[in-house]
């Protein structure tokens, strides 16, 4: 391509079909092994039961284990007031077991809250000289605890930078001889630490691994957690049937044949931030979100000529409907549809909140021109350098307006200092734009990128430095690492907002997954549609 030109090819799409189609919009979900209305009841009369253990378990260990079964289940959200009690008690009392299993729950359950916890509790477990002793890889479930714990690190703590490559060696060597509900942890968890796995994932997985055979096994506990996933899955497809109605009225209406079909992927990446019933709002608010910035990103990647970028990015930026007529006709649809959309999200939002919309649409204009830099360094054969490329990437990567979306919907419990923390893109909401970007670039490496990308950060660290693809590949992977411990330090920085931190946390846990060995399961999803149907067409059997 000659450079400065302002003539691009139209392109046919590059991506795959939808691999969902109309599906949930005639799903006829299977009938729930009991009525609704029995399970509701059950799930009331299950929830009872168990609330009562939190007062009859005095031992600590006893209140630990209940903890981590809850959350490791996915139904910690219905005990939240008691959790947060039985942590308050947990990390003021004092606590002295040999135990590594313990010693490593009590530190990953407590970070996990945003309590500080000195990494000095592993100091039992070292010798004088600061190494791991070997006695501890006859316990690998205690080895596969200190190795979740020590995920949970933040930045200069050199015991848990060694905890992680100790266990990681040990658990690697002795995977294939575990038993094999242990074994499925252990891979797991090499795989994604416990601390990045989003709950939902890990609760299908453990659901079939909780049985008779674990010390901490109650079976009311087992039941909730099935009958829960299962009343949140009918709700989730139901909302999945408007979701993909409301698509397919919006893609016949603007018909852009050029662009990512991903409504259900979306709707996936919502859900892994808030999948609870009270979240329904914000859930479709964020799902729709997503598919617009989707449709953004690839009109100026892939389709848009550098002129028509310019176009529409100034008709973004002015937000009024007059522009439209500056637009070729193919976008003119596309942009009013932007406008009336952002016109719903507004007028599904109390009277009270209704400001919070504003904050959206500055996102989604932000977003606009960062695609157009990029656009603009791609049509004139510019490759930036490696920090020009990620101070724009970084945000280009949206999770900035995604962070301020998530709290748009949320409701009262959203401050206005919340959003003020996620708009000014500080600590863990750059951070989690750090772990989005630089894991789409590997992917995108690995797979090969469109043929109409900029270069990427790992192109462009390779173009500067003069290094191979390997050495760049590990720079952007310990990038990826830090990012991490900035996420792990706001926990605790932030813990008067903690259960937003933990939504804003999300997102880089659903980069973890989606990203997961420089796959891109959003964009080459159909590798991902079993997944997707584990959590949205399968019923976990009562």
């Amino acid at each position: 391509m000659a450079s400065g030109s302002c003539i691009t090819p139209k392109t046919a799409s590059v991506f795959h079909p939808t691999v969902w189609g109309d599906f949930f919009i005639n799903y006829e979900p299977k009938p729930l092994q009991r009525s609704e209305k029995w399970m509701r009841e059950r799930s009331n009369q299950l929830r009872e039961e168990v609330s009562q253990l939190f007062d009859a378990f005095e031992d600590m260990v006893e209140k630990m284990n209940l903890v981590d079964t809850l959350q490791r289940l996915g139904i910690d959200h219905l005990f939240e007031e008691k959790i947060e009690t039985t942590l308050n008690i947990i990390h003021s009392a004092e606590f002295d077991s040999p135990s590594l299993h313990d010693v490593a729950l009590r530190f990953r359950l407590l970070r996990q809250q945003g309590f500080w916890v000195s990494s000095d509790v592993f100091n039992k477990f070292k010798h004088r000289d600061g190494s791991f002793m070997i006695d501890i890889t006859n316990d690998p479930k205690g080895l596969l605890s200190l190795y979740n714990a020590a995920n949970l690190l933040t930045h200069n703590e050199e015991t848990l930078e060694e905890a992680i490559l100790f266990s990681r060696h040990w658990l690697e060597l002795m995977k294939s001889s575990l038993k094999p509900r242990l074994a499925k942890q252990v891979s797991r968890a090499l795989q994604i630490p416990l601390p990045r796995t989003l709950k939902r994932v890990e609760a299908i997985s453990y659901m079939s691994e909780y049985n008779v055979h674990e010390q901490t096994y109650n079976p009311s506990i087992l039941e909730l957690a099935k009958v829960d996933f299962n009343l949140l899955q009918h709700i989730h497809q139901k909302e999945l049937k408007v979701i993909t109605q409301w698509w397919e009225d919006l893609s016949k209406d603007i018909g852009l044949d050029y662009i990512r079909d991903r409504i259900v992927e979306c709707y996936f990446w919502s859900y892994s931030i808030y999948f609870e019933e009270e979240y329904t709002r914000a859930r479709m608010i964020l799902a729709k979100f997503f598919m617009l910035t989707s449709l953004l990103d690839d009109t100026y990647d892939t389709h848009a000529t550098l002129e028509e970028c310019r176009k529409l990015n100034v008709a973004i930026q002015s937000w009024d409907a007059s522009d439209v007529s500056v637009l070729p006709d193919y976008l003119k649809k596309f942009f009013l549809k932007v406008m009336s959309n952002f016109m719903e999200f507004e007028n599904e939002l109390e009277p009270h909140t209704k400001h919070c919309n504003a904050y959206n649409r500055k996102m989604f204009q932000l977003l606009s021109g960062y695609y157009l830099q990029e656009a603009e360094w791609f049509h004139n054969n510019y490759v930036p350098s490696f920090e020009e490329q990620i101070k724009v990437s970084v945000m280009s990567a949206g999770i900035q307006a995604l962070s301020v979306c998530i709290l748009v919907g949320m409701g009262d419990i959203v401050t206005n200092e919340a959003l003020e923390w996620a708009i000014g893109n500080n600590d863990a909401v750059r951070a989690g734009g750090e772990v989005a970007r630089f894991m789409d670039d590997m992917a995108a490496f690995k797979n090969g990128r469109n043929k109409l990308d900029v270069a990427s950060s790992v192109e462009c660290y390779i173009n500067e430095y003069n290094v191979t693809s390997e050495v760049a590949l590990a720079k952007i992977s310990s990038l990826v690492d830090d990012a991490w411990k900035t996420i792990n330090q706001a926990h605790i920085d932030h813990r008067d907002m903690l259960p937003l931190v933990h939504r804003v946390t999300n997102l880089s846990r659903s980069m973890a997954l989606l990203f997961l060995d420089k796959r891109d399961a959003y964009t080459y999803s159909k590798d991902f549609k079993g997944t997707m149907e584990s959590h949205f067409v399968k019923h976990i059997p009562l």
